[in-house]
C-alpha cells in the first residue's frame, strides 16, 4: 500500500475502466443484465454459490446474451468432487505436486516465490477466450469456460507424471534442490557475483571444458556421457564453480560461455532486473506514473502482435471512477438517471 492504494491493484488494473455496484441494491441487477447484453466476455471468480446467487452464472446469463462468453476462474474449477471448496495460489502449488517438487533435496517441501498460480490461471483463461471468441466468430455461439487454477498449474507437469506412467513406477518424483539429478551440468552454481545457471546437454559438454581451460575431462570417464556426469556431480560441481570464481564478474563470465556457445545466465533478483538493458531494451519492463502511487515499475505486457505494434495500457483507474461514462456510452442513461443512481447508493465510487 503507498499512499492508501494498492500497487498490486496499480499492475494488474491498467487500462481497465471501473463501474462499481452495490450489489444489495436491486437496481444492480438491471445494470448487470444490460451490461451483458452490450458486453462480448464476463470474467468472475466469486464461489459457485455466490456466482448463482448473483445471477452471474452461464445459464441465466446466455438467456441474456446467446453470444456472452463466461470464464469462471477459480481455485478446483466449477464442476467435480471439489467444486465446493476454496483454495488460493499456495494451496494450488501445494495440490498440484509442484510445491512437492521445489525445495531442497533433502529438506521440506517449498512454495515457488512468485504467484506461479494466480498468473498462470490467468493466461490460461485469456487463451481460452481468445479461442472462445473464434469459435463465436465461426458459429455465432457463445459458451462457458471453466478454468480451475489446480488444472492449470497441473497441466505444468511434464517428466514428474510421464516419468513414473512410463517407468510403471520405478520413476519417483522428488525434489532435487539446485541440480538436476538426470543431466549434469544442469543447475545453480555458484559465481563471482552471486550464482549463474547452466544447462549443458551432450553434444555442449566438449564446449564447456574447452571454456574452462579442460578439454581433458570431456573424455575423462567419470564425465564423458550424460550418465556417468549424473552420477559424478559431486565431483564436477567444484571444478565448475572454482572456474566461474576465476572471472572479475558474472557478466564477463556470461560473455565468455556465449562466445563457446554454451547455454548459461546469471541468477537475477527481481530489484536487478529494473534496470537491466535486456528489459529495458526489449520494452519488458514499464514505468507507470500513477495518480495516487506515483511512479512505479512493472512488468510490460509480454505478447507481441505485428499488426498491434504499439500498446497503451492506459492507467488505472479509482474504484468507480467510470461509473457515469460507462452507463451513458454503453447503455445510454441520462445524466438524471445516473444522478439518481449515486444518490440512491446503487452507484459506488472511491470519492463516496
Amino acid at each position: 500500500m503507498k499512499n492508501g492504494r494498492s500497487a498490486y491493484f496499480v499492475q494488474q488494473s491498467l487500462g481497465k475502466k471501473s463501474i462499481c455496484l452495490d450489489m444489495s441494491k436491486p437496481e444492480s441487477q438491471g445494470i448487470i443484465e444490460a451490461l451483458v447484453k452490450a458486453c462480448d466476455i464476463v470474467i468472475e471468480n466469486y464461489s459457485k454459490r455466490a456466482a448463482d446467487k448473483r445471477g452471474l452464472d452461464y445459464a441465466t446469463l446466455s438467456k441474456i446474451n446467446p453470444r456472452i462468453i463466461v470464464a469462471s476462474v477459480s481455485a478446483f474449477g466449477r464442476a467435480g468432487p471439489y467444486a465446493h471448496k476454496t483454495g488460493y495460489d499456495w494451496i494450488a502449488q501445494g495440490f498440484t505436486g509442484v510445491m512437492h517438487m521445489t525445495g531442497p533435496k533433502d529438506g521440506k517441501p517449498h512454495p515457488v516465490g512468485i504467484g506461479i498460480a494466480d498468473s498462470n490461471v490467468g493466461v490460461h483463461a485469456f487463451s481460452a477466450i481468445g479461442y472462445a471468441l473464434y469459435y463465436r466468430e465461426k458459429t455465432g455461439k457463445g459458451q462457458y469456460l471453466d478454468i480451475s487454477m489446480v488444472d492449470a498449474l497441473y497441466h505444468m507437469n511434464e517428466i514428474t507424471l510421464q516419468g513414473y506412467a512410463a517407468s510403471d513406477g520405478d520413476y519417483v518424483p522428488m525434489r532435487t534442490g539446485e541440480h538436476h539429478p538426470l543431466i549434469c551440468p544442469c543447475g545453480v552454481y555458484k559465481s563471482t557475483d552471486g550464482y549463474m545457471v547452466l544447462l549443458v546437454l551432450q553434444g555442449q559438454w566438449s564446449r564447456l571444458c574447452d571454456a574452462m581451460g579442460r578439454p581433458e575431462l570431456a573424455s575423462d570417464p567419470r564425465f564423458d556421457s550424460q550418465e556417468s556426469r549424473a552420477k559424478n556431480q559431486t565431483a564436477l560441481i567444484p571444478i565448475i564453480e572454482a572456474w566461474l570464481q576465476t572471472f572479475p564478474d558474472d557478466a564477463q563470465a556470461w560473455q565468455y560461455l556465449e562466445d563457446h556457445r554454451v547455454p548459461s545466465g546469471p541468477v537475477l533478483s527481481p530489484q536487478k532486473t529494473i534496470n537491466h538493458e535486456y528489459y529495458r531494451g526489449r520494452g519488458a519492463i514499464r514505468t507507470v506514473h500513477d495518480s495516487v502511487v506515483g511512479k512505479l515499475d512493472i512488468p510490460a505486457f509480454p505478447l507481441r502482435f505485428s499488426e498491434q505494434t504499439e500498446f497503451n495500457p492506459g492507467a488505472a483507474p479509482n474504484l468507480g471512477e467510470h461509473n457515469a461514462e460507462i452507463l451513458a456510452d454503453v447503455l445510454g442513461y441520462s445524466a438524471d438517471q445516473i444522478s439518481g443512481l449515486s444518490e440512491s447508493g446503487v452507484l459506488v465510487s472511491k470519492l463516496d
